[in-house]
């Protein structure tokens, strides 16, 4: 991550659960290392009713793609008039990105979501599209590689939805404190079939 995807730092991390999938993101809102904004940038957004992305990378390219993304969505459910799944939603974000890849976005999308089965399902994108799907978590961000070790050490199989929200919070946190450009404080989202779960974490802010 250099240039103008680590511009504004961002720490996104996705988890599979027992019948449930969780997604993770930091909320500061940064200027590189120099200057912090705010703590209070939503960085996942909620496609459809049981499928949510999350979006690293340069602030203005987030809030343009995260509108296009909701209106590409909407415009499917009034034409089909069916709910997109998560898989096709992953499929649609892959190839707006790779449409766009001679001036691409500079933003590494995150999707996690249950299925119409309610199988959880995970995946994450490099900034041109190649779309990289996990049986257990993904990241993106500035904090990836801080990330993975988290996850590989907490995560494991068969998580209820209270152990996964605690498995990817303390991920997100050690991550993030561990990362210049991401942290203060933090937003989870749990999605079971029966509910979505909201929480927000309060992190260090030095």
């Amino acid at each position: 991550m250099s240039g103008l995807t680590s511009y504004n730092g961002s720490a996104i991390v996705a988890m599979v659960g027992d019948g449930c999938v969780g997604i993770a993101a930091d909320t500061r809102y940064g200027v590189r290392q120099l200057m912090t904004v705010s703590c209070q940038r939503k960085k996942v957004f909620q496609l459809t009713d049981q499928c949510f992305v999350g979006l690293s990378g340069l602030a203005t390219d987030v809030q343009t793609f995260s509108q296009l993304l909701d209106f590409r969505v909407k415009l499917f459910s009034l034409k089909e008039e069916r709910t997109m799944q998560p898989k096709m939603a992953a499929n649609m974000i892959s190839s707006m990105l790779y449409e766009k890849r001679f001036g691409p976005w500079f933003t590494e999308p995150v999707v996690a979501g249950l299925d119409k089965d309610n199988n959880p399902f995970v995946c994450a994108f490099d900034f041109i599209g190649a779309l990289s799907k996990a049986e257990d978590f993904v990241v993106s961000g500035t904090s990836s590689e801080q990330l993975y070790g988290c996850c590989e050490s907490f995560w494991r199989p068969g998580m209820d939805k209270d152990e996964l929200f605690e498995t990817l919070s303390q991920c997100l946190l050690s991550a993030a404190d561990r990362d210049c450009l991401a942290g203060w404080g933090g937003v989870v989202h749990i999605i079971t079939k029966e509910e979505i779960i909201t929480k927000t974490l309060k992190g260090r802010m030095d």
